[in-house]
């Protein structure tokens, strides 16, 4: 079994089924570690990924690459775009991996899934050497500071606290809730 098929089947276990995203998701992460000379089969403790989209890719990138948002080494940027960014941390090198073609609709995902699985990378994907400057705040680790909302009472960690009126606050105080309470 090849790194594909046995990495597709770690994925598929994960994510609970096999379709496009995921087909596209693992193909995308093992060409980004390819091009960074990383080991899929290794613990890569020092990568971070920044992923575009919050669908089935992101599931890829996490089991394959190991990135996750509690080690605080998956990044989520909401840019509705299928790609993502490895960054191995001991050098700074980066990648940015972007689908080429559109594969929604034209075919049923049997043929969908097939064509993405055995067109070459060049004609996948688009390999973008990048560089990321990644806030100390952002980086793996213990919070670099914490701060206490004068608003709601909460901690706030890892810089994210604000101030509004010459008070610390939290976000959700200081720029509205994604949630109501009661």
């Amino acid at each position: 079994m090849d790194d594909f098929e046995f990495f597709l089947k770690k994925v598929n276990d994960f994510h609970g089924h096999t379709c496009t995203g995921i087909v596209l998701g693992t193909r995308m992460t093992l060409a980004g570690m390819r091009y960074l000379g990383l080991d899929p089969h290794a613990k890569n403790r020092n990568i971070i990924a920044y992923t575009e989209i919050d669908r089935c890719m992101a599931d890829a990138v996490l089991v394959i690459t190991g990135c996750s948002l509690g080690r605080r080494s998956l990044k989520y940027v909401d840019y509705g775009k299928f790609a993502f960014t490895l960054i191995e941390q001991t050098n700074g090198r980066a990648v940015r991996v972007i689908v080429k073609e559109d594969f929604g609709g034209q075919n049923s995902m049997e043929e969908t899934i097939q064509k993405i699985s055995t067109i070459t990378d060049e004609k996948l994907i688009t390999l973008q050497k990048v560089t990321v400057d990644i806030s100390e705040y952002d980086l793996p680790g213990y919070p670099k500071r914490t701060a206490q909302c004068s608003v709601c009472g909460e901690k706030i960690m890892d810089g994210r606290d604000l101030v509004k009126d010459g008070i610390v606050c939290c976000r959700a105080c200081a720029q509205g809730k994604y949630y109501k309470e009661g």
